[in-house]
């Protein structure tokens, strides 16, 4: 994979940084729940409960996190993040009852926190202008490409049901994080710090980004955007076999489909529409292939079961996909355009709440409506879609002053 112009090594640290955090996701969310079950005798509700204790207490720490990117740099607190979810993996290793296994999942996630609230604003410093739409599509493709892997690797291990297995990949895991903080730190450069003024004070990136209402304006409707995204895993298996009544492979092989499509054209699809449309052009035709999309799945129940279904539904993942890549990239270059130099770790850390609202937000939404009808949520979910993709071309031109942001 060709990346595009960086400081030093960046160009090949950082993708191994993103592929490493990529695959130990991939790995981490279908085999935690099992490897804590197997070593601590717990229930799966006590587990489950603890596990998302842990992840809520860590979802204040984005815009600390920012602010110490904007007075050290992202290059070390990305270190800091990866070595944090190394230190969480060793910790899996002593888990043993509900204390160590609500502490080994804090630090966990603690890690993964601070390294997402901080990685986009490395990814940022290494190049400027459409170099930055081609380095964010790369990352997506390189995450796509890694969490599938990784979800693969760790169905193979389910798969063993072997303790001695799970111990082994959790192992493989920490030191794999370990290496890939070393590759970070000796081989990407952190660009020029923006933090003090010229009084000598450091701005209050918080209390900027407060009051600057367009900014806050873009991660709302990214919110709505990034339900789209989570609404593909949270109701197509629902969709597929109890509305649809498909067979159960077709779900893996859809979302196969869309993992593989992502993973491999992403930077050619962001270099073809920068060349048509701006950043939030960009993000409203996703937003208007996802309405599409929406629809396309709703309509499904029309048609009978057998192949013609199970072909129908695969192109209709491509919508889905073709959306995922419009939006993605454009949506992290235009937050990081639009963020001052001064406070881009701040910015930017508070951009990835966009994401997490979307987490927390979409499986209860999708239940809800689901509950009312069960083609609601996909009406629901269009709608949101089609709003979105009216509202961000004027809050691009709030965001570039009025200019178009393909210039950069």
């Amino acid at each position: 994979m060709r990346w595009p112009r960086a400081r030093d090594g960046a160009a090949w640290a950082l993708p191994v940084a993103l592929a490493v955090d990529a695959i130990g996701t991939g790995l981490c969310l279908p085999l935690s729940l099992v490897y804590f079950l197997t070593v601590t005798g717990l229930s799966e509700t006590d587990v489950g409960l603890l596990m998302t204790a842990a992840a809520a207490s860590s979802l204040p720490l984005p815009l600390l996190v920012g602010r110490i990117v904007d007075r050290v740099g992202a290059r070390s607190v990305v270190i800091a993040g990866q070595l944090l979810q190394a230190a969480g993996f060793f910790l899996y290793l002593g888990v043993a009852g509900p204390v160590s296994l609500f502490l080994a999942a804090l630090v966990e996630a603690v890690g993964l926190r601070v390294y997402w609230s901080s990685v986009f604003a490395l990814i940022a410093d290494q190049a400027d202008g459409r170099a930055r739409d081609q380095w964010f599509a790369r990352a997506g493709m390189i995450r796509a490409a890694g969490t599938g892997a990784g979800t693969v690797l760790a169905g193979v291990l389910l798969g063993l049901a072997s303790q001695r297995a799970y111990h082994a990949m959790v192992l493989a895991d920490a030191i794999s994080f370990v290496c890939a903080a070393v590759t970070v730190g000796l081989f990407v450069r952190g660009a020029r710090r923006y933090a003090n003024q010229p009084d000598g004070r450091s701005p209050d990136g918080i209390r900027q980004l407060l009051r600057n209402r367009p900014y806050l304006g873009l991660i709302g409707v990214n919110v709505l955007f990034n339900i789209c995204t989570v609404f593909l895993a949270v109701a197509m298996p629902v969709h597929v076999i109890r509305v649809l009544h498909a067979p159960g492979w077709t779900v893996g092989a859809f979302l196969t489909i869309t993992t593989v499509v992502v993973a491999t054209c992403t930077a050619e699809v962001t270099r073809r529409s920068r060349r048509r449309t701006s950043r939030g052009g960009a993000m409203a035709w996703g937003g208007r292939l996802w309405a599409a999309w929406c629809v396309a799945a709703a309509l499904a129940v029309l048609l009978p079961r057998g192949p013609l279904l199970v072909g129908y539904l695969a192109l209709v993942m491509l919508l889905w996909a073709t959306a995922e890549m419009l939006h993605g990239p454009a949506s992290n270059a235009l937050s990081a355009e639009a963020a001052p130099p001064g406070a881009r770790g701040t910015y930017l850390a508070a951009f990835q709440y966009s994401f997490a609202t979307a987490d927390m937000v979409t499986p209860g939404l999708f239940g809800v409506l689901y509950g009312v009808d069960r083609v609601l949520p996909w009406v629901v979910v269009g709608c949101l879609a089609l709003t979105a993709s009216v509202a961000i071309p004027p809050l691009e031109r709030r965001l570039t002053k009025g200019g178009a942001a393909g210039g950069g």
